[in-house]
């Protein structure tokens, strides 16, 4: 079977997890960092599945650096079949939070004002971190479809 770029347990899957994590990372840390976050459904909502996604590309780049380095493979139907629902659930969470974040925060930034109006009001730190997310879910979408391209590929 042909190695697709990004699938579990080769370098480009673990690059690929490693820098899910990393941009996940990043969006926690901006949304955590602006004052008044957790007043608002939609930034909960989104830090709430960062937070997951953080957790679960971390553990899936360490079962990938140890399938490299003990030569495991990682393509069997079982492995790609939770892979694949794990990833499309993140996907979608990520997804729905990011999209709710962001209308969130046009709303603040260019509807009502609000960030004019109230300095206090982190609205670029949101921006940063909704973009952050968005990035986080391109990556986890690349890495859901190489792992659906796999899975297909056995049937």
């Amino acid at each position: 079977m042909k190695r697709v770029a990004g699938s579990p347990g080769t370098w480009s899957g673990m690059a690929l997890r490693l820098s899910q994590c990393a941009f996940a990372a990043a969006s926690v840390f901006s949304l955590v960092s602006a004052f008044g976050f957790s007043n608002y459904s939609a930034y909960a909502y989104m830090g709430f599945a960062l937070e997951l996604q953080v957790v679960w590309s971390l553990c899936l780049a360490c079962k990938d650096i140890f399938a490299l380095r003990n030569k495991k493979d990682l393509h069997t139907p079982h492995d790609l079949l939770f892979f694949v629902v794990i990833d499309w659930a993140l996907a979608t969470l990520m997804f729905s939070g990011a999209c709710a974040s962001a209308s969130l925060t046009i709303f603040f930034m260019w509807d009502v004002n609000l960030c004019g109006a109230y300095s206090r009001l982190a609205c670029r730190q949101f921006a940063l971190s909704v973009t952050l997310a968005f990035m986080t879910w391109v990556l986890q979408a690349a890495s859901s479809f190489s792992g659906l391209w796999l899975l297909v590929s056995f049937f």
